[in-house]
């Protein structure tokens, strides 16, 4: 089914790292988008470089998801096809330390959406989730059947949002979604002109070691070199935040075209150790990144990869970006933005 014309996509969250993303994508599918923030991890300049990108004049609230009061008013004015629904914080050491507020920022503020949605029959939504609802892996690659025992708060509360839907879908025969396990994002739009912008000390590899590689920071810390892999150290299936963002298109499509909902991985099925990465990215950006070995962090694994067929029968969707173009990617961004975006 192609995109309507009328009906606009709401995306909760766009002007995040894989929300900014995925607005060039939908934009450039054809689809009318309005995009709520609360930039509490996202800035305002990042909005006329996605109108830049898609040539989309894209419609904008700030807003906080809690504040019904808002979520009423765009409701009402804008006749709203599908939510894809991103907000929400992501950090797991801070959510060990705030528990509280990751519940209420991530799962009250998707009970008010929902309520929302209801209240105007809108009855679509694909959803953020995250490979974290898995916790400790049991068995690699992992695929869908995988038992889920989140290890800390933050996949806790991706976990309590996937069960909201499964019971907004049980009362309301005409609510589907599509939760979407993300791996691990990294790279950045071709063009350099969006990518990721951490506020204060990056949580993920790739940004820190973008940020040692421009000489903001010293070295990277490895946290461990003595796992059960290739070279010691964790591996991880990452993937390239563009890849992703086409898979956001293919769920809307399915939710679009099928009777029905589903839960996906999206990864590649590949898993890149922490000093593949870096090789990686020294090659990408011709800058030694310097290492330092540090111990390992309580609560990580050894190694951590998708099964992604299940995205590819469903979906027809499968990652295209191999490792070198992530980092060469991640890189150009990195390099045109030393300092991430400007403040307005």
């Amino acid at each position: 089914m192609p995109p309507t014309t009328r009906n606009a996509i709401l995306v909760t969250g766009g002007l995040g790292y894989i929300g900014s993303h995925t607005c060039v994508a939908l934009a450039g599918a054809g689809y009318r988008l309005v995009v709520i923030d609360n930039l509490s991890n996202a800035k305002q300049s990042v909005l006329p470089r996605l109108r830049e990108l898609s040539g989309a004049d894209i419609e904008f609230h700030r807003a906080d998801l809690r504040e019904r009061d808002a979520l009423e008013k765009i409701f009402s004015a804008i006749a709203i096809d599908a939510v894809v629904h991103f907000a929400g914080l992501k950090a797991v050491g801070e959510s060990v330390e705030k528990p509280d507020l990751y519940h209420d920022n991530n799962v009250r503020g998707t009970v008010v959406l929902l309520q929302a949605m209801a209240r105007h029959g809108v009855a679509r939504m694909v959803f953020s989730s995250s490979a974290t609802v898995y916790g400790n892996p049991e068995r690699l690659p992992m695929d869908e059947r995988h038992p889920l025992r989140p290890q800390n708060p933050y996949g806790e509360t991706k976990l309590a949002v996937e069960r909201l839907l499964v019971a907004n879908s049980v009362s309301n025969a005409g609510f589907r979604y599509a939760a979407l396990r993300y791996f691990n994002p990294i790279g950045a739009h071709a063009s350099g002109r969006i990518g990721e912008d951490p506020r204060g000390v990056p949580n993920n590899l790739l940004p820190y070691v973008a940020q040692v590689a421009v000489g903001r920071r010293a070295a990277l810390q490895v946290y461990g070199n003595d796992y059960p892999t290739s070279d010691g150290t964790g591996v991880r299936d990452y993937i390239h935040v563009t890849d992703l963002a086409q898979g956001h298109i293919a769920a809307l499509r399915f939710l679009e075209e099928k009777p029905e909902s589903i839960v996906v991985n999206l990864g590649t099925g590949r898993g890149y150790s922490v000093l593949e990465t870096v090789k990686a990215f020294e090659r990408a950006s011709g800058r030694t990144v310097p290492t330092e070995i540090a111990p390992r962090r309580p609560g990580d694994v050894a190694a951590c990869v998708a099964d992604p067929s299940l995205a590819a029968a469903k979906l027809g969707w499968k990652a295209r970006r191999g490792i070198d173009e992530m980092c060469a990617d991640a890189w150009r961004w990195q390099s045109q933005n030393p300092d991430g975006y400007p403040d307005l």
